[in-house]
């Protein structure tokens, strides 16, 4: 993996810090779990590895992860951090190809949003059906006639820019 095209500021002090991934994780906010599927998917590469074969992360890696877990809190898909990693923010182009992905992020969150309604109406009318008077539970007698009703869901659709 490349570095990323984005400069800190402060570049010269960049490759004298040397953390193991516990102080990047703490200086990231970036769990070392995360940060090592984080390598493992090609988002960020240690510096290095120290004698000891531990890896080895400077401050633009930990500038990286903060950057990630910034993305990721947005609920940006993978695929999508990796675009905005690659992108230079100087270059008009890569501006434009930013508002691309951030469009359809916005697109996914709206629907997302949508489907979110759709469900708290469910849920309303769901919640609605029993007001525990009743000698037995109608949500739980719903649910059942529903799931009676109910055939085997399609297959979900694709959506390689959402993630979980």
């Amino acid at each position: 993996m490349s570095s990323p095209r984005f400069t800190m500021p402060d570049e010269s002090h960049a490759a004298a810090a040397a953390y193991r991934i516990g102080d990047a994780a703490a200086r990231s906010g970036v769990s070392a779990a995360n940060i090592r599927y984080y390598e493992k998917e090609g988002l960020i590469t240690p510096q290095g590895r120290a004698d000891n074969s531990y890896r080895v992360y400077g401050d633009g890696d930990v500038h990286r992860l903060r950057f990630i877990r910034l993305c990721r809190a947005m609920d940006m898909s993978l695929d999508e951090v990796r675009t905005l990693l690659a992108l230079d923010l100087r270059s008009k182009a890569d501006c434009d190809a930013a508002c691309v992905t951030l469009d359809a992020h916005l697109g996914h969150v709206r629907e997302r949003l949508r489907e979110l309604r759709s469900l708290e109406k469910d849920l309303i009318a769901l919640r609605d059906c029993c007001d525990g008077t009743d000698a037995e539970c109608h949500i739980i007698g719903t649910l059942h006639a529903r799931a009676d009703r109910e055939s085997p869901p399609e297959p979900p659709r694709a959506r390689a820019t959402r993630h979980v």
